[in-house]
């Protein structure tokens, strides 16, 4: 294999895997965010939670649309960059890819369609349920996803027939610890995600003075607060899987804590189990991207405490704008920690694709370097496209505010006339017969 080839794969899917990444994360911990709000409207049936469904509904929606497209990308990636792995390990970790397809791209977004054009045509509790089972969803692709991904750092459940793995044990390959600890430190870290883009998204309308103070309040008291425990659920995810690390990959572990003369043993001890090469990770990489997510992990944690505080004073809320700042300043903060931790979950393994198995080396497609850059040329700019777009539809929207959006408007109450009161109509009449002009319009109330 030509070394340029691989390399260039390699960063392929790095960008594109890392690109697709950021958008599962907002997802993720918005879907259950915006589940747990229209529970709220629900059931005390107030305004300002429907309301609230209603926006932070809107920006979950285009996140979702476009971070679709980047999944459907990752799919293609395998078969056209890493045949390899397929044809060696694809009985085994193919089949939890395969179920995620089927929850992602038809259970999850059938319903979610559902959810969308459903208001005021479902029972609101039908709507509930749909909304419910579109996080329920969202959660049980990610964990399919991470039953894939944490085989190919813990290869369980499989056994060797004709050079190829095949599944030996599915309950092994599901209860992979390297799939459900990972699984909880995800689910945390969509939910911080979650809670500080609502933090920050609020406190820019806060800081601007908009009209809609109460509304951004409540907002941005909620992101805190959901911020908070998500916050330590992933630090305590993450701080069982660094423990298990040196049991499960001791290459990695050593790398992590600089032990020196164990890296020296680890390498001359692969190197008698699996012939020469090199099979210490990249320092730089998996070293600094443990390192870096920790640093982001400790300012989120200061920020946390100190706005769990702060968000317990109405004032505060409302009035300090240096706070305001640095929430929104503080919005990147979860999508670095969550990258540069894939980045040191992922790099560490290297040279490996299915740890101890399968070198990477050995799982990339037989392309030449020409044909690897021009696909890495088209899947990075398709992905930057997406990424801005993405990001100018979410700021566009965040900006507006809780305006009157699709989502959720009733079309039917848009299309008949609105009956006027005789004693409205008297008013408005002798309203314009004196140069005066008609009060501002009733506020939006749900139908449901």
């Amino acid at each position: 294999m030509d070394p340029e080839t691989l390399d260039l794969a390699r960063l392929q899917f790095a960008l594109t895997a890392g690109g697709h990444f950021l958008f599962v994360a907002l997802t993720l911990g918005m879907a259950l965010v915006v589940a747990c709000l229209q529970t709220a409207a629900t059931v005390t049936k107030k305004a300002p939670y429907h309301r609230m469904v209603r926006f932070w509904g809107q920006l979950y929606v285009i996140n979702y649309a476009v971070g679709i497209i980047t999944g459907l990308v990752m799919e293609f990636q395998f078969g056209l960059s890493w045949s390899g792995l397929t044809h060696y390990a694809g009985n085994v970790f193919g089949a939890s890819l395969a179920v995620e397809t089927i929850v992602a791209f038809f259970v999850e977004s059938t319903f979610l369609g559902l959810w969308i054009f459903g208001w005021h045509r479902f029972n609101r509790w039908v709507h509930l349920t749909t909304i419910w089972i579109v996080a329920l969803t969202a959660c049980v692709s990610a964990y399919w996803i991470l039953v894939s991904n944490g085989f190919l750092n813990n290869p369980v459940g499989h056994r060797t027939e004709n050079g190829r793995l095949v599944l030996a044990d599915a309950g092994a390959l599901l209860a992979n610890p390297s799939a459900l600890l990972a699984f909880g430190h995800i689910l945390g870290g969509a939910l911080l995600t979650a809670g500080f883009f609502m933090a920050g998204v609020s406190a820019y309308h806060l800081f601007r003075r908009t009209p809609e103070g109460e509304f951004f309040v409540r907002s941005l008291r909620i992101g805190v607060f959901v911020s908070f425990p998500a916050l330590w659920v992933t630090a305590a995810f993450g701080g069982v899987q660094l423990a298990r690390l040196a049991d499960l990959q001791p290459m990695k572990s050593a790398m992590f804590t600089q032990k020196t003369a164990e890296i020296a043993d680890l390498q001359a001890e692969m190197v008698a189990r699996f012939g020469p090469g090199d099979y210490v990770p990249s320092e730089v990489w998996t070293r600094g991207g443990a390192l870096l997510m920790l640093l982001a992990f400790a300012l989120m944690m200061y920020l946390s405490l100190a706005g769990v505080v702060l968000a317990c004073f109405r004032k505060a809320v409302e009035r300090f704008r240096l706070w305001h700042v640095v929430l929104m300043a503080a919005v990147p903060l979860p999508y670095l920690a969550m990258i540069s931790g894939w980045v040191f979950r992922e790099a560490g393994r290297q040279p490996w694709v299915v740890y101890g198995l399968l070198k990477t080396e050995d799982a990339v497609s037989g392309h030449s370097p020409a044909t690897m850059l021009t696909s890495l040329i088209v899947f990075t700019v398709l992905f930057a496209a997406l990424a801005v777009l993405n990001g100018r539809l979410l700021l566009r929207h965040a900006r507006l505010g809780p305006v009157e959006t699709g989502l959720g408007q009733d079309e039917r109450a848009a299309a008949e006339p609105v009956p006027v009161p005789a004693s409205a109509s008297a008013s408005a009449s002798a309203s314009a017969g004196s140069g005066g002009t008609a009060g501002p319009p009733p506020p939006f109330t749900p139908r449901y």
